[in-house]
């Protein structure tokens, strides 16, 4: 029979720290009008004790904190472990210490732990498909409560599921787990340090269908993972970094991805890819089938297909992940699909024999001047043309440059004109306008100005979404203006018009 979360009445944990800290501090802390919403208490030496929300701070009592203090609220819980952490038996909470340089605790952080039950309502589809789940996302944002909820579903429809639980964060403090955790078995460990080990263990000698951890974070437990991948284990965890693209750049993590290596490439063989002779590629399969960024907790970016995904980072692409948004009602609602079409595994184009030219078109070389090859080669995707990049001005059948470089009458386009080779010129080096040139060069005719304009406003939001950073659209009128404010609104990202008629445009970035 499974042992049901409400077994532990509502309010009953948030009692239970209360019941740590000293009596004025108590006090404190239950007139607070908003006291369920408290993230977490500190108490420093010397200092008023706080009370951290979301996005405040409310000081406890201009009486600072004094060692005693500390002391009567370190009795009351378990003993802090060789991570510095501690906990409350029976609950969620866990309590860090700080300690000076002769290992005197002067300061603790008591962060509230919650069971939020439901929370992966949004996610389910991808849970019960049985693929390997990497949950990322800044501090606080809920990847430990979602990683309980994972192994609450899954036990409790008849997974043998065990938790390695490195802090008791996941299923709480003391021998007996939290019921936040439904049926799964949970493993303790005793120094962080072991952290891989127990997780091999849990393997070997507990036969489990999933493996949940919280925090994979460094090189041995990242092997570790790989070893429980490869031992056909589902394996859902967190691990450190916010986007995929920040793991695939970690040294540490990068292995959960599949890992990184520089190839060098035959003369002909970087030829017919249009890139330089040495590349990065994957080394291996990812550790990970589904990635999954979590923006907040009503919103989710998903990456279903790791390697295809890897793949198209490391040759330049930005892969769109599935988004999904979960509504004041409850509903889950997809804002944005997957663009799994743009994901190549090599372009045709670039994949002929040499010695079949005949049979095949024959693609038409493009020599990039001032203009990104990795767009380049998006474009010619999108439009489906048969085309490759040309490693030299001479081989190429065009050559597309700015129009900014034109106008300088830079000695090389000089001399590229006075070859007759083609020269195509665009305003800015985005994809949507390189587009436009390689539509003039194979005749594929001309397309609603105002549809170009929201196609380069929709690549934006997507760049913004996936690194933070802001992005500037090309001019545009009043009117067309208006419709990219409202396509940036749709995201929830913020927008704004800068510069003066007619070179007035628009300018998306997320919300600080």
């Amino acid at each position: 029979m499974a042992l049901k979360a409400e077994s532990i009445a509502p309010g009953w944990e948030l009692s239970q720290l209360l019941d740590i800290f000293p009596l004025p501090i108590r006090q404190s802390l239950v007139r607070l009008p908003n006291f369920d919403a408290v993230i977490e208490v500190v108490l420093d030496l010397g200092r008023p004790p706080e009370a951290r929300f979301e996005q405040d701070v409310v000081y406890l009592s201009e009486t600072p904190v004094s060692t005693e203090d500390i002391q009567h609220t370190c009795s009351r819980i378990s003993g802090f472990g060789s991570d510095n952490r501690a906990g409350i038996e029976k609950t969620l909470h866990r309590i860090s210490a700080i300690r000076n340089r002769t290992g005197k605790i002067v300061g603790l952080t008591c962060r509230v732990g919650r069971a939020v039950y439901g929370t992966i309502d949004i996610l389910l589809d991808v849970l019960r498909s049985g693929q390997s789940i990497c949950l990322l996302g800044r501090p606080g944002v809920g990847k430990t409560t979602m990683l309980r909820e994972c192994a609450r579903v899954l036990s409790q429809e008849r997974q043998r599921v065990v938790i390695v639980d490195t802090s008791n964060e996941i299923a709480g403090d003391g021998d007996v787990p939290h019921p936040g955790i439904g049926m799964a078995r949970r493993m303790q460990v005793a120094d962080a340090a072991l952290q891989h080990a127990v997780m091999i263990e849990a393997v070997e000698n507990h036969m489990p269908q999933v493996i949940v951890i919280d925090e994979i974070g460094t090189e041995a437990e990242a092997a570790a993972a790989r070893t429980i991948a490869e031992r056909g284990v589902t394996l859902i965890g967190t691990a450190h970094g916010q986007t995929l693209e920040n793991l695939l750049m970690n040294p540490t993590l990068s292995d959960l991805m599949g890992g990184i290596s520089a190839v060098t490439l035959s003369d002909e063989e970087a030829r017919r890819r249009g890139t330089r002779k040495t590349v990065l590629e994957r080394k291996a399969p990812p550790t990970f089938d589904v990635v999954v960024e979590i923006h907040d907790r009503d919103r989710l970016a998903i990456h279903k297909n790791v390697a295809d995904v890897v793949d198209a980072l490391l040759r330049g692409y930005q892969p769109q992940p599935e988004i999904r948004q979960r509504q004041p009602s409850g509903a889950v609602t997809v804002i944005q699909e997957a663009d799994t079409e743009s994901m190549p595994v090599l372009a045709e184009a670039y994949a002929h024999d040499p010695h079949d030219a005949d049979e095949r078109e024959k693609p038409l070389l493009i020599f990039p001047y001032g203009i990104s090859r990795n767009k380049i080669e998006r474009a010619i995707h999108n439009l489906r043309v048969t085309a490759a990049m040309a490693r030299t001005w001479d081989e190429a059948d065009v050559v597309l440059t700015l129009k900014s470089l034109e106008r300088k009458q830079q000695p090389k386009l000089k001399a590229i004109a006075a070859e007759n080779v083609p020269v195509y010129s665009i305003k800015t080096n985005t994809t949507t306008q390189i587009q436009g040139a390689l539509r003039d060069v194979f005749g594929l005719g001309s397309i609603d100005h105002e549809e170009i304009a929201l196609r380069e406003a929709e690549e934006a939001v997507y760049q913004v979404l996936l690194t933070s950073q802001s992005a500037e659209l090309s001019p545009q009128t009043s009117y067309v203006r208006r419709m990219q404010h409202q396509l940036a609104e749709k995201y929830r990202l913020d927008s704004r018009s800068t510069g003066l008629e007619p070179n007035r445009r628009v300018r998306i970035f997320k919300s600080t």
